[in-house]
């Protein structure tokens, strides 16, 4: 188990269905219908007439008599939500959201540091972002992490490490500090850190060897799919590309599409609904559609990351393998409330190119596969496993 300090869920969210809700309740169809995740608007267009339109319109109502009596509109909107049956729902604060909409711009608060739990229940420090803090303290991977603030980190989930880092629970800041107990072999020593506004690294490339290139999303953060087709066109000619989805919890949904085009020439990439209103998504022409493609998924995939591999699957381009994904293919519509907070609520739903409906259902891989799931893809690369 591992996690990083900018990929940690907005605050208060980590019950349920907040797994998902720092990259992937971005509404599949936010960037497709002009609602940006920075900017909610005061009505989310087209949420007229049908059931999900009447449950933001409850939501609404509860938050703006909360406000005429004095009362948080937040929290009104919050018991408004509980009782819809929207499993995707959520409201955040003002500033849950704006961290929320950093987060999908490439940015997040913290200090630079990947952890991961080790045996013994030590966390190690696995990777150190450059230019960050934590870099700039000498901190490396390898080192043991040992306090945050004092507070001892061993046995704790990594997503509460992660938090502690962040300063969720006192909704720190770019320029606040956090102490960190840490262990390098017989040194012990405390670091105090300043946390900065960073950039993510939502784009890795590797070479497994001159045959295969391996494109790992994190997340669909801006500018992911001009990484992708950055990475597709430096691959050597005639190489497999190996497209790592494992864990990307989703994110912008035209960063899918985008990253679609980067292997489709042009066609279907997804339909959806708002509301009842039929729209669809397609991918831009000129991608790449003759190098060798496996996509790599699991039970982390989600969302956007989803939409993206049903794409390349219904249309025959990758073989997909691993395990089957996690099944959200909903569409949130974000609503900003009296007090400045955002409420967000399912609208409707997206289907892949053949029309399989998502939510709750995943997409099943071609090849299962779990730990040896990269192996398995080179393997059907090399043109030596059965893809059949």
């Amino acid at each position: 188990m591992s996690g990083r300090d900018l990929f940690c869920q907005p605050r208060r969210f980590g019950r349920g269905a907040a797994l998902t809700l720092l990259f992937a309740s971005v509404l599949v169809a936010g960037a497709a219908t002009g609602s940006l995740p920075g900017d909610p608007g005061e009505a989310a267009p087209g949420a007229t007439g049908a059931a999900p339109a009447g449950r933001s319109e409850d939501v609404t109502r509860a938050a703006e008599e909360a406000a005429a009596d004095g009362k948080s509109p937040m929290e009104a909107a919050q018991r408004a939500v509980s009782r819809s049956g929207d499993r995707w729902a959520a409201v955040y604060s003002e500033g849950e959201y704006e961290e929320f909409a950093e987060s999908l711009d490439g940015r997040y608060t913290g200090v630079g540091l990947e952890a991961r739990r080790e045996r013994g229940d030590r966390i190690e420090v696995t990777k150190v972002q450059p230019g960050s803090p934590a870099a700039a303290a000498g901190v490396r991977a390898g080192d043991r992490l040992r306090s945050v603030d004092g507070r001892s980190v061993d046995g704790l989930p990594v997503t509460d490490v992660v938090s502690l880092l962040r300063g969720d629970a006192t909704d720190a800041h770019a320029g606040t500090t956090v102490r960190l107990g840490l262990e390098r072999g017989t040194r012990v020593w405390t670091q105090t850190l300043r946390r900065a506004l960073l950039s993510t690294d939502s784009v890795t490339v590797h070479r497994l060897s001159d045959d295969t290139t391996v494109i790992t999303v994190a997340a669909f953060t801006k500018g992911v799919g001009d990484s992708v087709r950055s990475a597709v066109r430096d691959a050597p000619a005639g190489a497999g590309i190996v497209l790592d989805l494992r864990g990307n919890s989703g994110g912008l949904v035209t960063e899918a599409v985008s990253t679609a085009s980067a292997f489709l020439d042009g066609g279907l990439v997804a339909t959806y609904d708002v509301d009842g209103d039929q729209r669809a998504l397609h991918a831009d022409g000129g991608g790449d559609t003759t190098s060798p493609l496996v996509t790599l998924v699991d039970g982390g995939t989600m969302s956007a990351a989803e939409l993206l591999t049903g794409a390349l699957q219904d249309r025959g381009r990758a073989v997909v393998v691993g395990s089957r994904t996690f099944g959200k293919g909903s569409v949130q519509m974000p609503r900003r409330l009296p007090d400045g907070s955002v409420a967000e609520l399912t609208v409707g739903h997206y289907r892949t190119p053949s029309g399989h409906g998502v939510d709750g259902r995943g997409i099943t891989p071609d090849l299962e596969a779990d730990d040896g799931a990269l192996q398995r893809a080179e393997t059907v690369l090399s043109g030596l496993g059965d893809v059949s």
